[in-house]
């Protein structure tokens, strides 16, 4: 996970500024939107989800409260989100950070454990393993597709 999350960190800081805005495929996510993406997705699972503890927005990358919901009448389109004026530096710091709780957690719990109720899950949680597994393949998806939008536009790969 470290790896791939670097990699897509240095990705991302090595674009022009205006390419880490800009949109290169149909979904609409620019570069920027997916760093904050992966640092909201690995603290749901990790911090929320296994450790069981309240974070203050884990849905923070989407412009809606919850995406798994459907929009229902508002008819707002779930997509990711950046707040204006923030810099794509301090995203990958704050994932910087965020790879650090999962090391640590990674380290101090087996990976047959449990995750914790009370905090994403509410009954029948997955373990440690199961959510390393998703997020692992969640960061490849997500690294291939940067890949593919960094092909689109002036970067090499």
């Amino acid at each position: 996970m470290d790896w791939v999350r670097e990699d897509i960190i240095e990705g991302v800081l090595g674009l022009p500024l205006a390419e880490r805005a800009a949109s290169r495929l149909p979904s609409g996510w620019s570069p920027i939107e997916l760093l904050s993406h992966l640092l909201h997705m690995e603290q749901r699972w990790f911090v929320w989800g296994f450790l069981g503890e309240q974070v203050p927005d884990p849905w923070g990358d989407w412009n809606v409260d919850d995406p798994s919901v459907d929009s229902g009448p508002t008819g707002i389109t779930p997509a990711w989100r950046v707040a204006e004026g923030v810099a794509a530096e301090d995203i990958a710091t704050s994932l910087r950070d965020m790879g650090q709780r999962t090391r640590e957690t990674l380290t101090t719990h087996g990976l047959g454990e449990p995750a914790r109720v009370g905090g994403r899950f509410t009954e029948d949680p997955p373990t440690l393993e199961w959510i390393c597994f998703h997020v692992l393949a969640e960061y490849a998806r997500h690294a291939g597709q940067f890949d593919v939008v960094r092909e689109l536009g002036t970067a090499p790969s």
